[in-house]
């Protein structure tokens, strides 16, 4: 399991690098089609709701055990998420990813508004606009006020970080452009759109949540199988000393029962002699 683990990390290691790029290129995409834009206030997903009493959590864990604390680190986290919203008054609903957080929401008798399974060690793309639609949904039919992702981001093999990231509403912030930024535009020229910037963006914001979830996907996919690799090498490592350990406990008790019997034929055969 440890071989197959590693095989695995360096696959999903190449997939999240091919990843970050065209993630990168897609926020300056919407960058530039938000300064063209006269208004982004009729794009749904960019709406911030009045209040923020129901949010949305999103547990990113696996379909397997055998990784150490990768699945229960993730739902501690999550629960004391729900712990903290709750003690704001906020109401919590969840949309479990992974079959490990899906069967302990549901054995603490948690609704779920969305479930999927089946594909976290290796996920594609479609998987993330599996969940992007749900999320979307909830969040434009006024389900939710914010919905939020938790996920362990991958660091190295021995290191991953819980990540709490908020995906919805997306910022505004990151569509804002800075003084320098409209300079650089203005040296470069007018570009005329087709269709209209904000029919462009109404498109591309879709598009960015899901690139961000298959991103966090992807990013806990290398994270389990790194968990995974250091667990299995762990246990190897604990196996092998147990086994050195118990070998030297038989070798001690046999040298023990072999001395025993030397002593009992020693001692049998003084008192024959003496008699």
């Amino acid at each position: 399991m440890e071989l197959v683990a590693a095989a695995k990390l360096r696959k999903a290691q190449t997939r999240i690098e091919a990843m970050r790029p065209y993630a990168d290129r897609m926020l300056e995409l919407m960058a530039g089609t938000a300064r063209a834009s006269a208004s982004v206030r009729g794009l749904p997903l960019l709406q911030q709701h009045e209040q923020e009493d129901r949010v949305a959590i999103v547990p990113l864990s696996g379909d397997r055990g055998l990784a150490g604390a990768f699945n229960s680190q993730i739902l501690r986290r999550a629960l004391a998420l729900q712990r903290e919203l709750q003690a704001e008054g906020k109401q919590v609903q969840w949309v479990g990813v992974g079959r490990r957080g899906v069967g302990s929401l549901r054995f603490r008798r948690l609704e779920l508004a969305g479930e999927f399974t089946g594909f976290t060690d290796e996920p594609h793309y479609a998987d993330a606009q599996a969940i992007a639609h749900r999320v979307a949904e909830l969040y434009t039919n006024d389900e939710v006020d914010r919905v939020t992702v938790v996920y362990n981001a991958f660091e190295s093999p021995l290191v991953q970080r819980v990540t709490v990231q908020d995906i919805l509403p997306l910022s505004g912030d990151l569509l804002e452009s800075s003084e320098d930024e409209r300079e650089e535009d203005a040296l470069r020229g007018d570009f005329i759109f087709e269709p209209e910037p904000e029919q462009i963006l109404e498109r591309l914001l879709p598009v960015y949540l899901e690139t961000e979830l298959y991103r966090a996907l992807l990013e806990s996919a290398a994270s389990e199988h790194g968990a995974r690799m250091t667990a299995m090498r762990n246990a190897s490592k604990n196996a092998n000393e147990l086994i050195d350990s118990l070998t030297l406990a038989m070798n001690r008790a046999r040298q023990a029962e072999i001395t025993q019997e030397i002593l009992e034929v020693v001692a049998g055969a003084d008192a024959l002699t003496g008699a």
